[in-house]
């Protein structure tokens, strides 16, 4: 390992996860900048939070962060003209003077990673989430804080694995200038930000999926090789089963969460929400649903609620024959609602994946 990664290594080992708890330090730092202490400075920030998809070895985890600094995320930073902050061993923070600059270098990365999570076994893996924000900044000895920081970091909060969320200013900022669509999440309200931020989801380039005029048959064909039908997967709705209707929220939401966790590993073709939910409240046949979605694979589940304890379940079924290649239990109890949500997502997700690819091997 290179000088320069042996630093990281100690530097992140020395950090460890406690980077966002330094961006609520407003009331403190406000008061030296009265001093004439710091000053501030209107910046594109980044921030970019990683962790291993699938838990393991501390030891193991931890090189595989350490790899991502130094051969995927300095190296494109350096490249976009970003300046890193700080970095550790869950996140890293990056100021760039140019917004535009600061997507790219987003985007840049959200691909970067992509590639290379394809080369590693599933429990390898590495989930990259970023956030973008463009504020105030207070400066410090070299360190930057404020809501201009607190916001990029809450979004990244937020983020699903392999996605990158921006704040509203960023986007009435670069859109039609980089190439990228966005989708837009609604008001988000975020810890320790008095005011909700409207925040997006970063898509895809708008080359790649705009067809030139006269060649829409080279395309298609194109299109056709991207998406492959004999792997792709469907996550239908899971269904409330407790007669609560809060509940209802709860299942979407995992629902939504599973979808977007295996889009972002790009492992397999994952069929969007608004094409599975038109299925919410139905009786469906999963043969059908395979015909008509054009997949392979369907992800199906329920949720019920006793008291405390929530039960979830989930089935992953091969459309074309109807038969179930695994089907799990998850029982919790139910305390902070959107962290339950989570874990229980991430675990089917993990879950998903191992075995899509065991099945395609087989």
């Amino acid at each position: 390992m290179s000088r320069e990664c042996d630093e990281v290594h100690t530097r992140a080992s020395k950090c460890g996860p406690h980077l966002r708890h330094r961006f609520d330090r407003g009331a403190a730092t406000v008061q030296e900048e009265a001093q004439g202490h710091v000053r501030r400075r209107l910046a594109a920030i980044l921030f970019a939070g990683y962790n291993r998809l699938l838990p393991g070895d501390e030891a193991d985890n931890f090189a595989s962060v350490t790899r991502l600094l130094c051969e995927i995320i300095k190296p494109q930073v350096l490249k976009s003209g970003g300046n890193i902050i700080r970095w550790t061993g869950d996140g890293t923070l990056v100021e760039f003077d140019s917004i535009i600059e600061a997507v790219r270098c987003a985007a840049a990365l959200r691909e970067a990673v992509s590639q290379s999570n394809q080369a590693l076994l599933p429990e390898r893996r590495v989930a990259l989430r970023m956030g973008i924000n463009l504020d105030d900044v207070i400066a410090e000895d070299g360190d930057v804080f404020g809501d201009g920081v607190n916001i990029a970091a809450r979004l990244e909060a937020l983020a699903e694995p392999g996605s990158v969320y921006v704040s509203e200013i960023v986007r009435d900022r670069v859109a039609g200038r980089i190439g990228f669509d966005f989708e837009d999440l609604g008001p988000q309200n975020l810890k320790n930000i008095a005011q909700p931020v409207r925040a997006f989801r970063l898509g895809d380039e708008i080359a790649k999926r705009s067809p030139p005029l006269g060649n829409t048959g080279a395309v298609a064909r194109v299109n056709s090789l991207v998406f492959d039908a004999r792997r792709a997967i469907a996550v239908l709705p899971f269904v409330n089963f407790s007669g609560d209707p809060e509940q209802e929220y709860f299942a979407d939401g995992i629902t939504e969460d599973i979808i977007s966790m295996l889009a972002g590993w790009h492992a397999f073709p994952v069929i969007a929400r608004n094409s599975t939910f038109i299925y919410k409240g139905k009786s469906v046949d999963i043969k059908k649903v395979g015909q008509e979605l054009g997949v392979r694979y369907v992800v199906e589940g329920s949720v019920r609620k006793l008291g405390r304890r929530v039960r979830v379940t989930a089935q992953l079924i091969r459309a074309d024959t109807g038969h179930d290649i695994i089907a799990e239990r998850y029982d919790r109890d139910l305390t902070d609602l959107f962290e339950l949500q989570d874990e229980i997502a991430t675990t089917i997700a993990g879950a998903i994946e191992p075995e899509l690819l065991k099945f395609e091997r087989d």
